[in-house]
C-alpha cells in the first residue's frame, strides 16, 4: 500500500512538472512573439523619423538654395549700379579737369591784364603802388589820431559826469529803501509783580526754587533792586527771553517748585523755537525769498533775539536786503543772487556751539543745504576788500551802508558779548563741569558741576582754578566772582 501511495505521489509530481514545463514554453514563445512585434514597431518608427528628417533637410536645402539665388541676383543688381556710378564719376572728373584748365587759362589772362593796368597807373601817377598806399595811410592816420583823441576826451568827461551822478542817485535811493530805526539792546529784562510776596515763593525754601530756575535758564534773577519787579540779567537774549516767558507763566500759575519750574522752562524753550521759526518765515516773505529750506528758516528766525553791535539782526538783515535789491535793480545785475546773499550774509552769527568767525560758520551752514556757489561767494566776501563778482560787491556795500550809518551800532556791545562767552567757555573747559553761565554783566560766573564726578572738596579747588584762568586770559573791569555749585538730587516714585 505504501508503495502504491509513493508511486501515485511520484506520478502526480511528474504531471505537475510537465505542466509547468509546458507553461514555461508557452510563456517563452509569447515573449518571443511580443519582442518581435516591438522590434517591428521600432523599425517602423525609425523609418518614419528618418523620412521626416530627410524631408526637413531637403526643405532647408531648397530654402538655402533659393536664398543664395536671390542674394546672387541682388549682388548682380548692386554691381550694375556701382558700375554706372563709376562711369558717372569718371565723366565728372573729366569735366572738372576741363573746367580747371579753362579756369587757369582765364586767371592767367586776367592777371596779365591787371599787371598791365597797374603799370599804366604807376606811369601816369609817377608813383609805385606801395608809395601811393603809404601816402594815403599817412594822411588818414593824422586825421584819425586827432579825431580819436578829441572823442576820447569828450567820452571820458561825459562818463565821469554821468557816473558820479548815477552813483549818488543809486546809493541815495537804495538807502531810502532800507531806512529803519534801531533800539539799542540791553542785557536785562523786567517782569512785573502784583504782589511782592511772590518773591518769597520764587526764592523757595532755602533758595531751591530760584537756584533751580537760574540753573535751567542760565540767567541771573535780581529781586531786590526794583520794588514790584524782577530783573532778569543775561547777555544771551534767547536765554533771557526763555527765562522771561517761563517766569511770567510760573507767576500766573502760582505752582512754583523745582519739578514745575523744569516743566515750564522746557515748554518755554519749545514755544520760543516756534516763534523764531515764524519770525524767520516772516523775514523770508518780507524780502521775497521763497523755497528756503526749513532748517535755514529756523536759523534766520534766531535773528529775532540776536543783536550785533546793538543792531537787531532781523532789522539789520531786512535793511541790508532792501538796499542790496535796490542797488541790483539799478545796476541791472542778478537780483536773486543779491537777495539771497544779503539774507544769508550774517547767518553764522546765530551759531553759538562752534568756534570760528561768523563768515566761516555761515559758510558751513549754507554748504549743508545746497546753496548756490554765487550766493556762498557773496557771504564769503562781504567783509573783504576785493569781491569776485558785482553781486558780491553789492552785498558788501549794502552791509556797509546799513552798519556805518550814524546811530546804527554800539561798538561796546559786541565786545561785551564776546567777553561773557569767553568766560563761559573757560569754565566749561574744566573736567566735571556740566554748565556755566556768566551773569551780572560779567561780574559773576556760576558753574554747575556733575556731583558724581566732582566732590565737595574738589569744588573749592575747581573754583580757584577757574578764577585763576579767567584772571590770566581775560580783560575785564572790576572783579569776577566764580561760584561753583554742586547739587545732589534724589528722586523716588510712589506707586
Amino acid at each position: 500500500m505504501k508503495f502504491l501511495d509513493v508511486l501515485q505521489k511520484f506520478l502526480r509530481q511528474e504531471e505537475v512538472a510537465k505542466e509547468t514545463r509546458d507553461n514555461m514554453r508557452i510563456s517563452a514563445e509569447a515573449l518571443e512573439l511580443e519582442a518581435k512585434a516591438k522590434a517591428k514597431e521600432i523599425i517602423v518608427e525609425a523609418k518614419d523619423t528618418a523620412l521626416k528628417i530627410r524631408e526637413k533637410a531637403q526643405t532647408e536645402a531648397r530654402k538655402i538654395k533659393e536664398d543664395a539665388t536671390d542674394l546672387e541676383r541682388k549682388l548682380e543688381v548692386k554691381k550694375a549700379q556701382i558700375d554706372a556710378k563709376e562711369q558717372e564719376l569718371i565723366e565728372k572728373v573729366r569735366d572738372l579737369k576741363n573746367a580747371k584748365v579753362s579756369f587757369d587759362t582765364e586767371k592767367e589772362r586776367i592777371e596779365q591784364m591787371s599787371s598791365q593796368k597797374k603799370k599804366e597807373l604807376e606811369r601816369i601817377a609817377g608813383m609805385t603802388r606801395e608809395e601811393a598806399k603809404n601816402e594815403l595811410l599817412k594822411e588818414f592816420e593824422c586825421e584819425l589820431i586827432n579825431e580819436k583823441g578829441r572823442r576820447i576826451k569828450e567820452l571820458e568827461e561825459e562818463i565821469r559826469r554821468d557816473s558820479d551822478n548815477l552813483a549818488k542817485e543809486v546809493i541815495v535811493n537804495a538807502m531810502k529803501y532800507g531806512a529803519t530805526d534801531y533800539v539799542v539792546e540791553y542785557s536785562t529784562s523786567k517782569v512785573r509783580l502784583e504782589d511782592d510776596e511772590m518773591k518769597g515763593r520764587i526764592i523757595g525754601k532755602e533758595g531751591r526754587n530760584i537756584r533751580t530756575f537760574e540753573e535751567l535758564t542760565g540767567v541771573d534773577l535780581d529781586l531786590d533792586s526794583s520794588p514790584g519787579e524782577i530783573i532778569i540779567s543775561c547777555f544771551d537774549s534767547v536765554r533771557r527771553e526763555v527765562a522771561r516767558v517761563a517766569l511770567e507763566r510760573l507767576i500766573a500759575d502760582g505752582r512754583i517748585q523745582p519739578a514745575r519750574i523744569e516743566e515750564v522752562v522746557n515748554k518755554a524753550h519749545e514755544d520760543i523755537e516756534k516763534i523764531m521759526f515764524k519770525e524767520g518765515d516772516t523775514l523770508c516773505h518780507k524780502v521775497g525769498a521763497y523755497g528756503v529750506p526749513k532748517e535755514l528758516v529756523q536759523e534766520l528766525g534766531k535773528f529775532k533775539y540776536r543783536f550785533s553791535y546793538g543792531q537787531n539782526m532781523i532789522e539789520h538783515t531786512l535793511e541790508v536786503t532792501r538796499i542790496g535789491i535796490a542797488l541790483a535793480r539799478e545796476l541791472g545785475v542778478d537780483i536773486e543772487v543779491v537777495r539771497m546773499g544779503c539774507l544769508y550774509h550774517d547767518i553764522g552769527k546765530v551759531v553759538v556751539d562752534s568756534n570760528g568767525s561768523h563768515v566761516d560758520l555761515g559758510l558751513d551752514i549754507l554748504g549743508k543745504y545746497g546753496v548756490s556757489d554765487k550766493v556762498i561767494a557773496c557771504v564769503r566776501e562781504h567783509h573783504e576788500d576785493n569781491q569776485s563778482t558785482i553781486e558780491s560787491a553789492i552785498v558788501a556795500l549794502a552791509d556797509h551802508i546799513s552798519g556805518s550809518r550814524p546811530g546804527s551800532r554800539g561798538e561796546d556791545y559786541e565786545s561785551y558779548i564776546k567777553r561773557l562767552k569767553d568766560m563761559e567757555e573757560i569754565a566749561t573747559s574744566f573736567d566735571g563741569v556740566d554748565k556755566a553761565f556768566a551773569v551780572s554783566a560779567g561780574r559773576e560766573v556760576r558753574v554747575f558741576v556733575n556731583p558724581e564726578r566732582v566732590d565737595d572738596y574738589a569744588t573749592q579747588l575747581l573754583a580757584r582754578e577757574i578764577a585763576k584762568k579767567i584772571e590770566l586770559e581775560q580783560s575785564y573791569p572790576g572783579t569776577v566772582k566764580v561760584i561753583v555749585i554742586r547739587e545732589t538730587r534724589v528722586t523716588e516714585t510712589a506707586k
